[in-house]
């Protein structure tokens, strides 16, 4: 299993409302639509249903991240329709009462000899997630 984590990033937020927003997908969904034309267009073909992201890459097609597990400090998600097992998950751990720390991660299941070859591309889709995710926040 070879792990991509994305910059850690502070946002200023209870790690409870950060957390809240995960509870039905949906409302990120709102939030994106709201979002500038220039910024939207820097997250790329996402869109959210109550309890999964699906993004629309042109190199594999479309991709279902269903959530697996929903507690006040993480978020997991688990892809569907690829290959290996993927796992991409929001870690939230509070700074203070209105500030938190929030860290994208990705757990891939490929074989070593595929990790330099793929590592770039996994490290690409971390970081934008994790874009994502503070996008959302501000």
């Amino acid at each position: 299993m070879a792990t991509y984590k994305a910059k850690a990033v502070t946002i200023n937020k209870s790690a409870e409302a950060i957390a809240e927003q995960f509870a039905d997908l949906t409302r990120l969904q709102t939030q994106l639509d709201n979002l500038p034309p220039e910024e939207r267009a820097k997250v790329g073909d996402a869109h959210f249903t109550s309890d999964a992201i699906i993004i629309n890459s042109p190199q594999v097609g479309e991709i279902k991240f269903q959530v697996t597990e929903r507690t006040p400090g993480r978020v997991a998600f688990q892809a569907g329709g690829l290959p290996m097992p993927v796992i991409m998950a929001v870690d939230m751990t509070p700074l203070g009462a209105d500030s938190t720390e929030v860290l994208a991660s990705l757990d891939i299941d490929i074989p070593a000899v595929l990790r330099p070859m793929v590592g770039g591309t996994m490290q690409k889709a971390v970081d934008q997630f994790g874009q994502l995710i503070t996008r959302l926040n501000q």
